[in-house]
Parts: C-alpha cells; sequence; structure tokens
C-alpha cells in the first residue's frame, strides 16, 4: 500500500461523498438480517409448539441456515466482484425478507426448512456485499471498517430477543410468533431494499494511481485459484472451522444448556440477549485493534481467550452460578465472533481486494462445517458424551485455532502483475 496516499479523498472524488455512508448502508443491511442467526433459538420453541412437534425435529434447521448462508457466498461473491452489489442487494431483500414472511405462514417442517433456506441464501447475499463494502474502500482501515459490518449483523438482534421472547415466548399464545416474525419480514425487505440502492464498488481506477502502481495493496492480486495453491489459505480454514465450531454451538444451545443445567429462565433471556451484543461490540473493538497490532497476533489472543470462556461457561453453569454464568457466554462470545472481522481483513491482506469477494467467500465456506458441528453433531455428542464435555469440547477447538495462528503469516509470493 503506498504511504501517505489519502484514500478517503480518493474515495470521495470517486463518489461524491464520503465512503462512510457505504459503510453505514451496508451496516443497516447486516443489522437487519441478523436475527437468522441470533433469534432462532429464541423462535424454536414456539415454532414447534405451534406444529405439534417435539423442537429437536427442528434442530436442523440452524445447520441448513449455516449451510446455505455459507455455501452462497462464493458464487454470490464472483458475481459481485464482477458485476457490483445492487442487482444482488435488491435480490437479497426479496429472499430475506420473503423468508421470515413464508415462515410466519408455514405449516410443516418442510414448509419451516424451506422458508428458512430462502431466508438464509438471502443472508449470504447481504453477508458478502456488505464485508466486502468495507474491504474495497477500506485498504486503511479494513479491521474496523469490517467490524462494523459485522457488528450490526450481531448487535441488530439484541433488540429483537427481548421482542421476541416478550411476544412469543414462554405464557405467549401459540401462534404469536406469526405476527412478530410478519412484522421483521417487512422491516428487513425496506431496509436491505433501500441499502441496495445506495451500494456500489470502486472503479477500477480507483485502485491505482495512473502510473500502473496499486495504491490498495502492495502484494499480487490473487485470483481464488491462486489462493487455494497456498499454505495459508488452508490453516486459516481449519483454524476457521474450529473456532466458528465452538462459537456456533453456543450461539446455537445456550438457551437449551441453560435449561439443562437447571438455570432460571432469566438466565437463559439475559445470555441470550446480551450474547448478540457481546458479539457485535467484540467485533468492532477487536477489528479495530487488530489494525494496530496486526492480524495473526489478534487471533491467537482473542481465539485463546474464547475457548477459556466456554470452560467457565461449563464451570460456572454447573455450579449454579446464573450471573457467572451469563457473564462467561458474555466473555467467550466476545472474542470468538471477531472472527468474521479477522478473517476477512486477513484474506485482503495476504491476496488483494481486486478478488476479495470470491476469496473470503471460500473461506467463509468453512462456516458450513461450524455449523454442522455447533448444530447437528453437538446435538448427537449432547446425547452421547453430555451436556457438559460437548461444551468443554468446543473449548478445545477455540485453543486449536489460536495455536495455528501462531504460525500463520502473509503468502511469500513476489509481486507479480494483477490477475
Amino acid at each position: 500500500m503506498s504511504e501517505g496516499v489519502d484514500h478517503a479523498a480518493r474515495a470521495r472524488e470517486a463518489l461524491g461523498f464520503s465512503r462512510w455512508w457505504l459503510v453505514l448502508a451496508a451496516a443497516a443491511m447486516m443489522a437487519v438480517v441478523g436475527p437468522y442467526q441470533y433469534v432462532w433459538s429464541s423462535l424454536r420453541e414456539p415454532v414447534a409448539t405451534n406444529l405439534g412437534i417435539d423442537s429437536a425435529a427442528l434442530s436442523t434447521v440452524f445447520t441448513l441456515y449455516v449451510v446455505i448462508q455459507a455455501g452462497s457466498q462464493f458464487p454470490v461473491g464472483w458475481w459481485r466482484d464482477r458485476h457490483g452489489p445492487r442487482a444482488l442487494g435488491i435480490l437479497a431483500a426479496v429472499l430475506a425478507g420473503g423468508g421470515y414472511l413464508a415462515l410466519s405462514v408455514a405449516e410443516t417442517v418442510w414448509g419451516i426448512y424451506l422458508a428458512y433456506s430462502l431466508g438464509a441464501f438471502g443472508v449470504g447475499i447481504v453477508y458478502t456485499v456488505a464485508v466486502n463494502t468495507a474491504l474495497k474502500w477500506f485498504p486503511d482501515r479494513r479491521g474496523l471498517t469490517a467490524g462494523v459490518g459485522t457488528m450490526a449483523f450481531a448487535g441488530g438482534s439484541a433488540a429483537l430477543v427481548p421482542y421476541v421472547r416478550a411476544n412469543a415466548g414462554p405464557g405467549s399464545p401459540v401462534t404469536a410468533y406469526v405476527d412478530v416474525l410478519q412484522h421483521v419480514g417487512v422491516l428487513i425487505f425496506a431496509v436491505v431494499f433501500v441499502g441496495a440502492l445506495v451500494l456500489q464498488d470502486p472503479p477500477e481506477e480507483w485502485r491505482s494511481d495512473g502510473n500502473g502502481d496499486s495504491v490498495t495493496h502492495t502484494g499480487r492480486q490473487f485470483t481464488w485459484r491462486e489462493m487455494l495453491h497456498t499454505r495459508q489459505f488452508w490453516l486459516m480454514y481449519a483454524m476457521f472451522v474450529a473456532v466458528a465450531s465452538a462459537e456456533l454451538m453456543l450461539i446455537e444451545k445456550v438457551v437449551s444448556y441453560a435449561g439443562t443445567l437447571g438455570l432460571a429462565a432469566t438466565i437463559a433471556t439475559a445470555a441470550a440477549t446480551l450474547l448478540p451484543v457481546a458479539s457485535a461490540v467484540g467485533r468492532l473493538t477487536v477489528g479495530g485493534l487488530s489494525d494496530r497490532v496486526g492480524r495473526t497476533a489478534t487471533m491467537t489472543g482473542t481465539f485463546a481467550l474464547a475457548g477459556i470462556g466456554l470452560f467457565a461457561v461449563v464451570g460456572f453453569g454447573r455450579g449454579g452460578v446464573g450471573a457467572a454464568f451469563v457473564g462467561a457466554v458474555v466473555f467467550s462470545v466476545f472474542f470468538s465472533s471477531p472472527q468474521y472481522t479477522l478473517f476477512p481483513s486477513a484474506v485482503a491482506d495476504f491476496y488483494g481486494e481486486k478478488h476479495s469477494s470470491a476469496n473470503y467467500a471460500l473461506l467463509y465456506s468453512a462456516k458450513i462445517w461450524g455449523g454442522v458441528f455447533g448444530g447437528t453433531v453437538t446435538g448427537a455428542a449432547v446425547v452421547t458424551l453430555g451436556w457438559n464435555q460437548t461444551f468443554l469440547l468446543g473449548g478445545g477447538l477455540a485453543l486449536f485455532a489460536a495455536a495455528g495462528a501462531l504460525v500463520l503469516d502473509p503468502p511469500t509470493v513476489s509481486r507479480a502483475d494483477d490477475a
């Protein structure tokens, strides 16, 4: 990256307004689709009760969501790098808003699967569009701005968890969640649609100083095929799987775990409510920190602390210390969620921002395996190993990711022509 380049001024010249408006639009879009991930644990029981089935029958919904949300991002990212974000954003508004509306009227388990799958595809589009807006327009502040978008994804749900549990939780009419889903579905459509009209990608010449020299990335602009030939990608992939598995297990099962421990319903509500808040604050705080101290050093520390936090969740839960249990949940998620800020920033640092949408989408596909573990596999592990042992396993995976960061370094490829 060229020293002394005023990226803000260059962006204003290209856009006609501050580049921060793009980040705000992307963050708003992320905020309204976050409930697909963070509110499901509060919706599963009322949905199952309305269908007259055991809630365990809906455990695969969360895994299906993660698989589709993460798996859709590579084709979406490939298209976005070539055609821009606007048309994709409008499609996302229809899918993500329509998914909640369809969920509100679904009358079968397969109907629930279909509705959530459509919504998950929309969420995947929003995610890759929003995160890569920061990577493309903010080469000087990638960690902070990626943190803003991913913070909104988690933080937007914090206001909705109490709303959902108050209007569709224990003691509410069986079908009360229908109105909740419909109201949120309309909100999702409106915000994502407007945000899509605002977003755009930098013109090709914005990356160059006019003399053929890049002002945004000092190394090679890797295509996704070239990236796959580097060991760093595969190490980051393994790390991503590990830490995502640990976090998604906690997100999906924290309410049920608290119940099996005999903790009060208010403890479960507090954990479910504060979890996305901790996730949001952690992404922004740690993302900004990584711009100053480096990505890999930040990964090592945060992932290790996330694992320690999961061990504390088990310890305080077994001891029946409700307040400390909630505190441990908050602590663990605060340090695990920055993965969604640190990894996209590292991908742009290592491989360039020209193909960042497709490149990060490939890495983000690791979340699929994290979702399989966090949902379906841990559901089976709970039966065979028990709740406590399963959560301890999650803590061990986070420590594995921290160890991987200790040996992670940029690709040692000499400067080459842009791909």
